[in-house]
């Protein structure tokens, strides 16, 4: 039990994929312009409370999971293929013991 793409559907996933790459790419790219910025702010007109820190890890913390959902799963090994490999892997396995 194989699965095959045609051409369309394997064009699909690759434009789905570079999208995805090139969100969370403009996701860094906001983030490494405006925490400087917050940064800058919070020390110039309150030096005594550095509040940024909830900033840089709140919002940090949106931007690794927005990593792990586009690239850190799949070196991780668990992505799509990795479920349809699983399924396939199962499948066998039901059919042997039948």
């Amino acid at each position: 039990m194989e699965t095959k793409f045609t051409k369309k559907q394997l064009f699909l996933r690759a434009e789905k994929r570079v999208k995805d790459i090139k969100g969370f790419y403009v996701h860094l790219t906001i983030y490494c312009i405006i925490i400087p910025i917050i940064i800058y702010a919070n020390l110039t007109f309150e030096p005594h409370f550095h509040w940024f820190w909830f900033s840089v890890y709140g919002w940090g913390s949106g931007l690794l999971i927005h990593w792990l959902s586009v690239f850190g799963f799949k070196l991780l090994g668990i992505g799509k293929d990795w479920e349809e490999k699983k399924i396939k892997k199962y499948m066998e396995e039901q059919n042997r013991n039948n």
